[in-house]
């Protein structure tokens, strides 16, 4: 799908679909839970769709009460030898471990952009824990025969926290307690939302500052009542559309939340950048945007975000994290500085782990997205201050995290 989309101002209120890594993580824990539990707010994005046909797949009764709400019977009873992630890395970093209680094969398969993902984070833990593992030199597909069993693990954390994740949400039910080691945990407000998740289903993790976790075994996971909130990394492009382009107010989110694309706020109010943070919604709205430094090594999906931010801005803006970016949907810092290079924005990667941007006017061009949801977004948010029209590139691939994007940025065109 291609999307030529004109320049022009934006203002208006949007509420943005539920946070997926809130969505993913409730979906385990509710097939982990023996009992009923009923999520509220879910809205199905392609990354959601994956979790959901996971945790069916795993032996979780699913029904659809209405069309934002699910009713689930959990319980680990592979229906199949078979576990299809499509292309979301959280699912595949989430369901390994959780797959590894069953004292059966499954063989975990992913598609598209997912496969050249390094998965190899996972095979020495999981063999530490008892896990019999077939990799194919570190990408999928991966084939895991448990039980997991606990005990004592390493887990290198640095190029991703999801696997640490996984293993969080499946080791409270191994049969006996585990002493997890992490090595550089990156991403550590996603581990407080998995530690959130968990207790909000009745299980226990305890943690030493994310180097050491400490999971008792033998537990239970009770059903609940789970309201998914507002997603922070759609609200995060929403929020620098109204920064940049006029003023936005999004509904359903709390700066109290615990996702990590919260921290764009900050990025803004450093920007100069108008922001308005109200109980059940946060506003941003355009002044003279200057030149603003920010570290994003712990929230990278807002590099994005942040680079349509940055071309707005006065001056250079430096951005620190960029070794984060490598292994995402596409090489998310090449392609930073390779389409908005295009669109006249100057973006320098010459020093380790920074990014660079110098702002200025944005100009008409034909852009790629690069398969990459969240570049196709950061594309459409700028191409709102260009000179002329912006063509994108495979634009539909926004599916994965926020499928109406275009339409709701339509709707706030002034």
């Amino acid at each position: 799908m291609e999307i030529t989309l004109p320049p022009g101002s934006v203002r208006g209120a949007l509420t943005p679909p539920c946070s997926k890594s809130y969505a993913q993580r409730a979906l385990a824990a509710s097939l982990l839970s023996e009992e009923r539990t009923v999520l509220h707010n879910i809205e199905y994005c392609d990354d959601t769709r994956s979790a959901l046909r996971c945790i069916e797949t795993l032996g979780a009764e699913v029904t659809h009460t209405d069309e934002h709400t699910l009713l689930i019977r959990g319980g680990l009873h592979p229906r199949s030898r078979v576990l299809e992630v499509g292309e979301s890395g959280l699912a595949t970093r989430l369901f390994t471990p959780i797959a590894a209680l069953c004292g059966t094969p499954v063989r975990i398969e992913g598609e598209k952009s997912l496969l050249g993902r390094p998965m190899e984070m996972m095979v020495g833990p999981l063999r530490q824990l008892g896990v019999r593992v077939e990799d194919h030199g570190g990408y999928l597909p991966m084939e895991v025969c448990g039980p997991l069993r606990g005990g004592t693990a390493e887990a290198d954390g640095s190029v991703s926290s999801q696997f640490i994740t996984g293993l969080l949400l499946a080791l409270p039910l191994a049969a006996e307690d585990t002493t997890l080691h992490v090595r550089r945990a990156v991403s550590i407000p996603y581990l407080d939302m998995t530690i959130d998740t968990a207790a909000r289903f009745g299980v226990e993790i305890c943690h030493n500052d994310y180097r050491e976790f400490y999971i008792p075994g033998g537990q239970r996971y009770r059903g609940t009542d789970f309201a998914v909130e507002g997603d922070w990394s759609a609200a995060a492009m929403l929020l620098v559309a109204g920064a940049t382009a006029g003023e936005v107010t999004v509904r359903n989110v709390s700066m109290l939340s615990k996702q990590a694309d919260t921290a764009i706020c900050e990025a803004l109010v450093r920007a100069g950048a108008a922001v308005i943070d109200e109980p059940h919604s946060i506003t941003a709205a355009r002044r003279p945007l200057r030149g603003f430094e920010f570290d994003a090594t712990h929230c990278p999906d807002l590099f994005p975000a942040l680079a349509a931010l940055a071309a707005a801005a006065d001056g250079v803006s430096v951005l620190h994290g960029t070794s984060r970016l490598q292994h995402k949907e596409c090489n998310r810092a090449e392609a930073i500085r390779e389409e908005y290079g295009q669109l006249g924005i100057e973006v320098d990667l010459s020093e380790e782990d920074t990014m660079r941007i110098r702002g200025g006017e944005i100009r008409a061009a034909a852009v790629r997205s690069h398969g990459d949801h969240r570049m196709a977004m950061s594309l459409a948010v700028a191409a709102l201050r260009a000179a002329g029209p912006v063509t994108i590139e495979d634009a539909g691939c926004v599916a994965k995290s926020y499928p109406g994007f275009f339409g709701d940025l339509k709707t706030l065109k002034a």
